[in-house]
């Protein structure tokens, strides 16, 4: 729970400090382009200079259910939820699902029922998505009245987004409020699935949605693994860096933050887990400097609030990197990068293509 307080506080910040000319909700994205296995890997990605910016390839969700599959709905349905409360669902008819990565909404549209969605949060920003109206103020903090307005008839949510009166006022209203693990990460994508699905009552599509994830997630895995370089000395060294220019915040993201896990995916060294730290801690310009990173990962919008490569070299220890001496950073979407869920797998696809084609 402090990871999770922690980063609530991280992005609260981060929502008053998005530069002028930037979303915290536009996921870049491209079209259609070879596999992995196509592609000419780097002489050594280690020594690339340069910044990049890594692109998700239609970063719309792909729903499980299609008109010609109607999957069983199971209503009224009652489950206990992360927090140990019994929530009973009637009606999945207006849907509000809210987190600070926006993994809930994808999930909730990849079970097929994101047409009874009807709010989202500043995380939630594909396509089928940014049409609806935003349930959150300052970022990512939860606005009861904006909640209420839509009258939702169950709000899925975790211990991300704050103020927890909200929470407690709308479950006074009447609200069912559904809290869902807030962990993230390779190992969460199937637990947090069937989780929203059971409470949906549609777990069927759950149990298809969550098996296509990892299916799709090992599928790209496989060929990452046959695009990095397979010496473990060649291994990029990767640092993830969570910045806030106008708030001052600088964080280095390290073990259980999710951050770690999506980097060993890659096939690539975490340094901060190397250096045993754990979840999000402040930038130590020492022991930065110390571990040696060849690459630098970021939000988009993060690197944009320091301005850019130049900026982010002022940080302490930045510069005294190998990443920050090449200039090496590689950035993404804020809205996706540590989304995980059903984007998981389009991520890395991104993420790897910027680590390791040429």
């Amino acid at each position: 729970m402090k990871r999770a307080a922690l980063l609530v506080a991280l992005l609260l910040l981060a929502g008053c400090s998005t530069p002028p000319g930037h979303s915290a909700h536009g996921a870049a994205q491209s079209g259609e382009r070879p596999p992995l296995s196509a592609l000419t890997p780097m002489a050594d990605p280690r020594t690339h200079e340069g910044p990049t910016t890594a692109l998700v390839a239609h970063n719309d969700i792909v729903p499980v259910q299609r008109p010609t599959l109607q999957l069983p709905v199971k209503l009224p349905v009652t489950v206990t939820d992360f927090q140990g409360t019994q929530v009973t669902v009637k009606d999945t008819g207006r849907i509000l699902a809210l987190d600070v990565s926006g993994t809930l909404a994808a999930t909730v549209f990849g079970l097929g029922l994101g047409d009874q969605v009807v709010g989202r949060d500043i995380s939630t920003g594909f396509p089928a998505a940014q049409h609806l109206p935003l349930v959150t103020v300052n970022g990512h903090q939860l606005n009861a009245e904006a909640i209420l307005r839509l009258r939702p008839t169950v709000v899925l949510t975790d211990t991300t987004l704050g103020p927890w009166d909200v929470v407690l006022q709308l479950r006074d209203a009447g609200v069912p409020v559904v809290i869902v693990d807030p962990k993230r990460g390779m190992d969460t994508n199937g637990p947090i699935v069937r989780a929203v699905a059971a409470a949906l009552g549609v777990p069927a599509a759950g149990e298809l949605l969550a098996q296509r994830t990892e299916r799709e997630v090992a599928d790209t895995v496989a060929q990452i693994q046959r695009l990095a370089p397979a010496d473990p000395a060649r291994k990029p060294r990767v640092v993830f860096l969570y910045m806030r220019g106008q708030a001052g915040v600088y964080y280095l993201f390290g073990k259980g933050s999710g951050a770690d896990s999506l980097i060993q995916a890659l096939g690539a060294v975490d340094v901060a887990g190397e250096a045993g730290l754990e979840g999000m801690r402040p930038i130590n310009p020492e022991a930065l400097a110390k571990s040696r990173p060849d690459v630098i990962l970021m939000m988009t919008d993060g690197l944009a609030s320091v301005g850019g490569v130049d900026g982010a070299l002022k940080v302490p220890g930045v510069a005294q990197t190998p990443a920050g001496q090449r200039h090496r950073f590689i950035d993404m979407a804020d809205s996706v990068v540590l989304g995980f869920g059903p984007r998981t797998a389009a991520v890395l696809d991104g993420l790897a293509r910027a680590l390791y084609a040429s």
